[in-house]
Protein backbone atom coordinates (compact mmCIF):
# COMPACT_ATOMS: atom_id res chain seq x y z
CA UNK A 1 0.00 0.00 0.00
CA UNK A 2 3.00 2.32 0.36
CA UNK A 3 4.01 1.98 -3.29
CA UNK A 4 3.47 5.03 -5.50
CA UNK A 5 0.14 4.91 -7.34
CA UNK A 6 0.61 5.46 -11.06
CA UNK A 7 -2.13 7.13 -13.06
CA UNK A 8 -2.03 7.85 -16.80
CA UNK A 9 -0.75 11.42 -16.44
CA UNK A 10 0.75 11.57 -12.94
CA UNK A 11 2.13 9.46 -10.09
CA UNK A 12 1.09 9.82 -6.45
CA UNK A 13 3.45 8.91 -3.63
CA UNK A 14 1.49 7.84 -0.54
CA UNK A 15 3.92 6.33 1.98
CA UNK A 16 3.67 9.34 4.33
CA UNK A 17 -0.12 9.67 4.23
CA UNK A 18 -2.48 7.92 6.62
CA UNK A 19 -5.14 7.42 3.95
CA UNK A 20 -4.02 5.74 0.74
CA UNK A 21 -5.44 6.15 -2.75
CA UNK A 22 -8.88 4.56 -2.91
CA UNK A 23 -11.91 4.24 -5.15
CA UNK A 24 -13.75 7.04 -3.32
CA UNK A 25 -11.26 9.73 -4.30
CA UNK A 26 -10.94 8.57 -7.91
CA UNK A 27 -14.73 8.50 -8.32
CA UNK A 28 -15.09 11.99 -6.88
CA UNK A 29 -12.27 13.47 -8.95
CA UNK A 30 -13.64 11.94 -12.15
CA UNK A 31 -17.34 12.68 -11.51
CA UNK A 32 -17.15 16.32 -10.41
CA UNK A 33 -18.48 18.72 -13.08
CA UNK A 34 -15.93 20.85 -14.93
CA UNK A 35 -18.13 22.01 -17.80
CA UNK A 36 -18.19 25.55 -16.38
CA UNK A 37 -14.45 25.88 -17.18
CA UNK A 38 -13.44 26.68 -13.60
CA UNK A 39 -10.74 29.24 -12.99
CA UNK A 40 -10.07 28.27 -9.36
CA UNK A 41 -10.29 24.98 -7.45
CA UNK A 42 -9.92 24.23 -3.73
CA UNK A 43 -9.24 20.70 -2.44
CA UNK A 44 -10.07 20.55 1.29
CA UNK A 45 -8.12 17.94 3.28
CA UNK A 46 -5.99 17.01 0.30
CA UNK A 47 -4.00 14.10 1.75
CA UNK A 48 -1.80 12.85 -1.10
CA UNK A 49 -3.17 15.55 -3.40
CA UNK A 50 -4.83 13.08 -5.76
CA UNK A 51 -8.04 15.11 -6.15
CA UNK A 52 -6.04 18.25 -6.92
CA UNK A 53 -4.00 16.39 -9.52
CA UNK A 54 -7.14 14.94 -11.13
CA UNK A 55 -8.80 18.35 -11.31
CA UNK A 56 -5.63 19.92 -12.70
CA UNK A 57 -5.66 17.28 -15.45
CA UNK A 58 -9.33 17.87 -16.23
CA UNK A 59 -9.13 21.70 -16.04
CA UNK A 60 -6.01 22.70 -18.01
CA UNK A 61 -6.27 26.42 -17.20
CA UNK A 62 -7.44 26.30 -13.57
CA UNK A 63 -5.36 27.24 -10.54
CA UNK A 64 -5.72 24.41 -8.01
CA UNK A 65 -5.15 25.04 -4.31
CA UNK A 66 -5.12 22.38 -1.59
CA UNK A 67 -5.45 22.47 2.17
CA UNK A 68 -3.94 19.87 4.51
CA UNK A 69 -3.53 20.00 8.29
CA UNK A 70 -1.38 16.88 8.87
CA UNK A 71 2.33 17.81 8.48
CA UNK A 72 3.42 14.51 6.91
CA UNK A 73 0.53 14.47 4.43
CA UNK A 74 1.14 18.16 3.65
CA UNK A 75 4.79 17.51 2.78
CA UNK A 76 3.84 14.51 0.64
CA UNK A 77 1.19 16.52 -1.16
CA UNK A 78 3.73 19.26 -1.94
CA UNK A 79 6.15 16.62 -3.25
CA UNK A 80 3.46 15.10 -5.48
CA UNK A 81 2.58 18.55 -6.81
CA UNK A 82 6.23 19.37 -7.53
CA UNK A 83 6.66 16.12 -9.46
CA UNK A 84 3.60 16.82 -11.62
CA UNK A 85 3.59 18.35 -15.09
CA UNK A 86 0.99 20.79 -13.68
CA UNK A 87 3.24 21.94 -10.82
CA UNK A 88 2.99 25.62 -11.79
CA UNK A 89 -0.78 25.53 -11.16
CA UNK A 90 -0.80 23.52 -7.92
CA UNK A 91 -0.38 24.95 -4.41
CA UNK A 92 -0.81 23.34 -0.99
CA UNK A 93 -1.34 25.20 2.30
CA UNK A 94 -0.57 23.75 5.72
CA UNK A 95 -3.46 25.02 7.86
CA UNK A 96 -6.70 24.02 9.48
CA UNK A 97 -9.94 24.58 7.60
CA UNK A 98 -11.31 27.25 9.94
CA UNK A 99 -7.98 29.10 10.00
CA UNK A 100 -8.02 29.14 6.23
CA UNK A 101 -11.59 30.43 6.04
CA UNK A 102 -10.72 33.31 8.38
CA UNK A 103 -7.64 34.31 6.41
CA UNK A 104 -8.74 33.94 2.79
CA UNK A 105 -10.92 36.37 0.88
CA UNK A 106 -10.84 34.49 -2.43
CA UNK A 107 -13.71 32.38 -3.67
CA UNK A 108 -13.50 29.20 -5.74
CA UNK A 109 -15.40 27.85 -8.74
CA UNK A 110 -14.97 24.27 -7.49
CA UNK A 111 -14.52 23.12 -3.91
CA UNK A 112 -13.91 19.39 -3.61
CA UNK A 113 -13.53 17.21 -0.53
CA UNK A 114 -13.26 13.55 0.38
CA UNK A 115 -13.93 14.20 4.06
CA UNK A 116 -13.10 12.13 7.13
CA UNK A 117 -15.88 9.84 8.21
CA UNK A 118 -16.52 6.94 10.60
CA UNK A 119 -17.74 7.19 14.16
CA UNK A 120 -15.69 7.19 17.36
CA UNK A 121 -16.26 3.49 17.93
CA UNK A 122 -13.97 2.61 15.02
CA UNK A 123 -10.99 4.64 16.18
CA UNK A 124 -7.51 3.16 15.90
CA UNK A 125 -4.41 3.92 17.95
CA UNK A 126 -2.74 5.68 15.05
CA UNK A 127 -3.46 9.40 15.40
CA UNK A 128 -2.74 10.36 11.78
CA UNK A 129 -5.09 7.71 10.43
CA UNK A 130 -7.74 8.76 12.92
CA UNK A 131 -7.40 12.36 11.83
CA UNK A 132 -7.73 11.37 8.20
CA UNK A 133 -10.76 9.15 8.76
CA UNK A 134 -12.83 10.65 11.55
CA UNK A 135 -15.29 13.47 11.56
CA UNK A 136 -14.00 15.15 14.69
CA UNK A 137 -10.91 16.26 12.74
CA UNK A 138 -13.18 18.07 10.28
CA UNK A 139 -16.81 18.04 11.44
CA UNK A 140 -19.35 18.15 8.62
CA UNK A 141 -20.69 21.38 10.15
CA UNK A 142 -17.27 23.02 9.68
CA UNK A 143 -16.98 21.69 6.16
CA UNK A 144 -20.32 23.02 4.88
CA UNK A 145 -19.73 26.35 6.66
CA UNK A 146 -16.34 26.72 4.97
CA UNK A 147 -17.73 25.72 1.58
CA UNK A 148 -20.53 28.29 1.85
CA UNK A 149 -17.99 31.02 2.65
CA UNK A 150 -15.41 30.09 0.02
CA UNK A 151 -17.67 29.10 -2.92
CA UNK A 152 -18.26 31.56 -5.75
CA UNK A 153 -21.85 32.52 -6.61
CA UNK A 154 -21.98 30.09 -9.52
CA UNK A 155 -19.50 27.55 -8.12
CA UNK A 156 -20.00 23.93 -7.09
CA UNK A 157 -19.05 22.06 -3.93
CA UNK A 158 -18.45 18.37 -4.58
CA UNK A 159 -18.21 15.78 -1.80
CA UNK A 160 -18.42 12.03 -1.14
CA UNK A 161 -20.01 10.64 2.05
CA UNK A 162 -21.28 7.29 3.31
CA UNK A 163 -24.80 6.74 2.02
CA UNK A 164 -25.98 6.64 5.63
CA UNK A 165 -24.83 10.26 6.01
CA UNK A 166 -26.47 11.62 2.84
CA UNK A 167 -29.61 12.99 4.50
CA UNK A 168 -27.72 14.52 7.42
CA UNK A 169 -25.06 16.12 5.22
CA UNK A 170 -27.66 17.56 2.82
CA UNK A 171 -29.59 19.03 5.74
CA UNK A 172 -26.47 20.66 7.20
CA UNK A 173 -25.60 22.10 3.78
CA UNK A 174 -29.11 23.53 3.28
CA UNK A 175 -28.76 25.45 6.56
CA UNK A 176 -25.83 27.41 5.07
CA UNK A 177 -27.44 27.96 1.67
CA UNK A 178 -25.96 25.03 -0.28
CA UNK A 179 -28.35 22.85 -2.27
CA UNK A 180 -27.79 19.53 -4.10
CA UNK A 181 -27.63 19.74 -7.90
CA UNK A 182 -26.39 16.24 -8.74
CA UNK A 183 -26.37 13.07 -6.63
CA UNK A 184 -24.67 9.78 -7.47
CA UNK A 185 -25.37 6.60 -5.50
CA UNK A 186 -22.53 4.07 -5.71
CA UNK A 187 -22.93 0.30 -5.37
CA UNK A 188 -20.05 -2.18 -5.42
CA UNK A 189 -22.12 -4.63 -7.48
CA UNK A 190 -25.79 -5.02 -8.45
CA UNK A 191 -26.60 -7.12 -5.38
CA UNK A 192 -25.07 -4.81 -2.78
CA UNK A 193 -26.59 -1.88 -0.94
CA UNK A 194 -25.66 1.68 -1.84
CA UNK A 195 -22.34 2.32 -0.09
CA UNK A 196 -21.37 5.87 -1.01
CA UNK A 197 -23.13 9.05 -2.10
CA UNK A 198 -21.46 11.72 -4.20
CA UNK A 199 -23.18 15.10 -3.98
CA UNK A 200 -22.61 18.30 -5.92
CA UNK A 201 -23.96 21.43 -4.22
CA UNK A 202 -24.41 25.00 -5.40
CA UNK A 203 -25.96 28.19 -4.04
CA UNK A 204 -28.87 27.80 -6.44
CA UNK A 205 -31.90 25.94 -5.14
CA UNK A 206 -33.33 23.67 -7.82
CA UNK A 207 -34.40 20.08 -8.34
CA UNK A 208 -31.45 17.71 -8.16
CA UNK A 209 -30.53 15.02 -10.68
CA UNK A 210 -29.97 11.60 -9.07
CA UNK A 211 -28.24 8.61 -10.71
CA UNK A 212 -26.76 5.27 -9.65
CA UNK A 213 -23.33 3.83 -10.52
CA UNK A 214 -22.49 0.15 -10.17
CA UNK A 215 -18.74 -0.52 -10.08
CA UNK A 216 -18.55 -4.26 -10.91
CA UNK A 217 -20.90 -6.89 -12.31
CA UNK A 218 -18.64 -9.44 -10.59
CA UNK A 219 -15.15 -9.38 -9.10
CA UNK A 220 -12.80 -7.36 -11.40
CA UNK A 221 -15.42 -7.25 -14.13
CA UNK A 222 -16.08 -3.52 -14.26
CA UNK A 223 -19.21 -1.94 -15.69
CA UNK A 224 -19.07 0.28 -18.79
CA UNK A 225 -20.23 3.24 -16.72
CA UNK A 226 -17.38 2.83 -14.25
CA UNK A 227 -14.80 2.34 -17.02
CA UNK A 228 -16.06 5.42 -18.90
CA UNK A 229 -15.89 7.51 -15.74
CA UNK A 230 -12.35 6.51 -14.72
CA UNK A 231 -10.59 5.61 -17.99
CA UNK A 232 -8.76 8.95 -18.24
CA UNK A 233 -6.94 8.12 -15.00
CA UNK A 234 -6.50 4.41 -14.33
CA UNK A 235 -3.68 2.81 -16.32
CA UNK A 236 -5.59 -0.39 -17.09
CA UNK A 237 -8.96 1.13 -18.01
Amino acid sequence: MNQPFKFKQFTVKQDRCAMKIGTDAVLLGAWTSVEQNPFSVLDIGSGTGVLSLMLAQRCPTAMVEALEIDPEAYEQCVENFENSTCSDRLFCYHASLLEYVDEVEDTYDIIICNPPFYSDSYKTEKEARNKARFQDAMPFEHLVYAASKLLSKTGIFSVIVPNTEEENFTLLASKVGLFPQRILHVKGNPNKDIKRTLIEFSKIEQESNTATLIIETERHNYTKDYINLTKDFYLKM
